[in-house]
């Protein structure tokens, strides 16, 4: 991992970063490892490779490595009418859904018609507040006022929702009869090893050695110190970088007929598949490029937090980069950006 070509604590310092931790991917390991900084600011708490960040909207590429690991095993089929093994709630039938249906592969490719009610899915009020999916997506909690439902047909329009996760969540749980944190774990955290990964805020407590609080975009401490999301499918994780970095390579594994929970290189192949004609939409992740140089990545931005995974799956090159602050621009800008560029602008 080389990052000689820029100023990583002078970049720090313009855009009031407290905190970064960054893991290099090469030849289909991790190549290198950069700490930076501190997990609160005006403390003595650094950043470790073992340091928890919120990883917001990363959490949609966890839950599509878990989908197809759930496929693999028969549990679950990529275009069957969720309804068919929807139990405690059901996607309401209405015009939009007469000829299309929602599916597992449209849900995961934000293609399933749903859109997220304006002013929904913000960070837990109180953890006394821990809404459960199925009153979510009936529209009776805060975080979701508005019953979820189809609002286009299916695969005619792409619109980006963490509701349609939402409604993954609750299809895992109904099937599998487990939270759907417990699947994670049993699924995906112990056999990769990632001892640093959490998703339920009501089993988890805070361990101020190695969580980070997050910051705003002036390097202030945001309310509470911890933000939670709490909707796990679709925003609640929070991992170290050498944890996603595992997610990655795992990804990178079963492309070439490795992995170690059980996916094919067939289903590998289909995450990282354009999907219904929107090439830049795969299964819970984004696309950019085409053949051996695809490059695919997955974004997490929210209160006090932003990170990003990049991964050129058959080049077995990629890498982590997770902040404890918000920037308040798209991660291809400022620092996340910078180190992006740096990191890759010259790839083959």
């Amino acid at each position: 991992m080389k990052l000689t070509n820029i100023n990583i604590e002078g970049q720090m310092e313009f855009y009031k970063v407290q905190g970064l931790s960054i893991i290099g991917i090469e030849n289909g390991k991790i190549c290198g490892k950069e700490n930076y900084g501190l997990l609160e600011v005006n403390s003595i708490r650094k950043v470790t490779e073992n340091s928890i960040f919120s990883a917001c909207s990363i959490s949609k590429f966890l839950t599509g490595m878990l989908v197809l690991k759930l496929i693999e095993e028969g549990l679950l089929d990529l275009d069957e009418n969720v309804n068919e093994r929807l139990v405690t709630w059901r996607v309401p039938e209405n015009d939009f859904t007469k000829n299309r249906k929602v599916t597992l592969r449209n849900l995961l490719s934000h293609q399933s018609g749903i859109k997220d009610p304006e002013g929904s899915f913000f960070e837990l009020i109180s953890d006394t507040d821990v809404p459960s999916m199925v009153r979510l997506l009936e529209g009776k909690t805060p975080y979701c006022t508005v019953p979820i439902q189809v609002q286009f047909e299916p695969e005619s329009e792409f619109h980006y929702s963490d509701a349609g996760y939402c409604i993954i969540h609750q299809l895992i749980e109904d099937v599998i009869e487990k939270p759907f944190y417990q699947v994670i774990k049993e699924s995906i955290f112990e056999p990769l090893g990632m001892e640093n990964s959490y998703l339920d805020p009501m089993t988890f407590e805070i361990d101020t050695d190695n969580f980070s609080c997050g910051h705003n975009k002036n390097g202030r401490l945001v309310n509470g110190k911890y933000p939670i999301y709490p909707y796990p499918a679709a925003s609640g994780l929070w991992t170290s970088s050498i944890d996603l970095s595992a997610l990655v390579l795992e990804l990178m594994n079963a492309l070439q007929g490795k992995s170690k929970i059980g996916i094919s290189k067939s289903l590998a192949n289909e995450m990282i598949t354009t999907q219904k004609g929107k090439h830049w939409s795969g299964l819970g992740v984004f696309l950019e490029g085409a053949e051996k140089e695809i490059e695919i990545t997955s974004l997490g931005w929210g209160v006090g937090f932003q990170s990003m995974m990049v991964a050129y799956p058959h080049l077995e090159k990629g890498a982590v980069i997770m902040t404890n602050t918000e920037l308040g621009m798209h991660q291809l800008k400022g620092i996340i950006g910078d180190i992006y560029r740096a990191l890759y602008i010259n790839l083959p």
